[in-house]
């Protein structure tokens, strides 16, 4: 990844920065974190005979927000993207972005306006919700 750490003067810091004040490696971390509890809440919410709750659906739910997750970070580790004010964002649009690609080509049809629109909202509320917390928890010490 990065070789920026939490803090310095080129890695701002917030709740809608790409690290909120971590170190880059367990920002991605906490990313990943997100997105898998994203999959697996969309797993249970839609457990059905057809869509059953188990590892390997978890997974197949899953990977596609995972590329999105790897390849932005992987931009900003490459120095195609720098960390600024509102990198947060771009990080929750590339991450749905991608995953629904993937998610398209995967099932080869375009994703219900409805799974895009739940997507997109869980994953500002997981991916922006973690950065919070964790801005809140620092801002206090």
């Amino acid at each position: 990844m990065s070789n920026r750490d939490a803090g310095s003067s080129t890695d701002p810091v917030g709740p809608t920065s790409a690290t909120a004040g971590l170190s880059t490696r367990n920002a991605v971390i906490a990313d990943v974190v997100a997105v898998l509890v994203f999959a697996l809440l969309a797993r249970m919410a839609h457990n059905s005979d057809e869509l059953p709750l188990s590892f390997t659906g978890w997974l197949d739910t899953t990977w596609p927000f995972l590329i999105g997750i790897a390849l932005i970070w992987g931009l900003l580790a490459a120095g195609r993207i720098h960390p600024a004010p509102g990198s947060a964002w771009v990080i929750v649009g590339a991450t749905w972005v991608v995953g629904m690609l993937f998610w398209a080509l995967r099932h080869s049809e375009v994703p219900h306006w409805s799974f895009m629109i739940v997507a997109a909202v869980m994953l500002i509320v997981l991916l922006i919700g973690w950065r919070v917390i964790i801005s809140r928890i620092t801002a206090r010490r």
